[in-house]
């Protein structure tokens, strides 16, 4: 029962971190694709959001068999350290912008700031480039970090089927939601999504980094639910302490 436990615990966390990175890229792709389909046409939005896809996925498909030969202590030592240094970026941001010293991610000025750019392009003869190339633009980088998610996650996790299954379900529902509402999805809690997906890319680093260095985890996989705890706690403290003093004031 214990073990099960502690796998699950692990598993917890992976499909939590992958759905909710995936889950916020794709708001922000959203965005792009919504602009350039009605500013320019559906037919290049989609034909740039589809290739970009399968250029995402072929690097999945590439890059996650090769990883899984690596030795697997220098695996988690290097998968470790690159989810630190991403969470570690990922939670600054969001510290940041929670206590308010930055602009939180404004969906609806991106899509108007899209809208202006793809008008000033003008108009081509023949199929739009210019809308495909900035569908395709906003959906590959913004997939980017998808795929180094999925595949630093689920290859060091031994995972790497179902860390793509989650992510592909995030692009899914990000979709269809964007299909039924019609409009960029501003609204959606981007930066506590943001933030939460900091903690567990940093508590996931811990792990890793430990493990690689042959570190005996209390708990094993069940050690992971106390890094989130904990660094959640960090983050929270964090946001209340850097808060501007006059806001402070102002709640109080």
């Amino acid at each position: 029962m214990f073990i099960g436990a502690a796998v699950s615990s692990g598993v917890v966390v992976l499909v939590g971190a992958v759905f909710l990175a995936s889950t916020v890229e794709m708001v922000e792709a959203l965005t792009i694709v919504l602009a350039v389909g009605r500013t320019r046409g559906w037919r290049s939005a989609f034909e740039g959001t589809g290739a970009a896809l399968v250029v995402l996925a072929a690097l999945v498909a590439a890059f996650g068999p090769a990883l899984v030969q690596i030795p697997i202590s220098v695996l988690r030592l290097l998968v470790g350290s690159v989810l630190l240094i991403f969470g570690m970026q990922w939670l600054r941001k969001a510290i940041l912008r929670a206590s308010g010293l930055k602009a939180k991610h404004d969906e609806d000025l991106i899509y108007q700031e899209t809208v202006a750019e793809l008008r000033l392009a003008g108009t081509t003869p023949g199929r739009d480039r210019v809308a495909f190339v900035m569908a395709f633009k906003g959906v590959f980088l913004e997939g980017l970090e998808v795929v180094i998610t999925v595949l630093t996650l689920g290859t060091s996790a031994h995972r790497l089927g179902l860390a793509a299954i989650t992510a592909v379900s995030a692009v899914v529902v990000v979709g269809v939601v964007g299909v039924i509402v019609a409009k960029q999805l501003s609204r959606v809690p981007e930066n506590a999504m943001k933030m939460s997906v900091g903690v567990l890319l940093i508590s996931y680093g811990t792990f890793w980094v430990g493990e690689g260095l042959k570190v005996k985890w209390p708990g094993n996989d069940g050690a992971l639910l106390v890094f989130v705890l904990l660094y959640g706690l960090v983050a929270w403290l964090l946001v209340l302490s850097s808060r501007p003093k006059s806001s402070l004031v102002g709640v109080a």
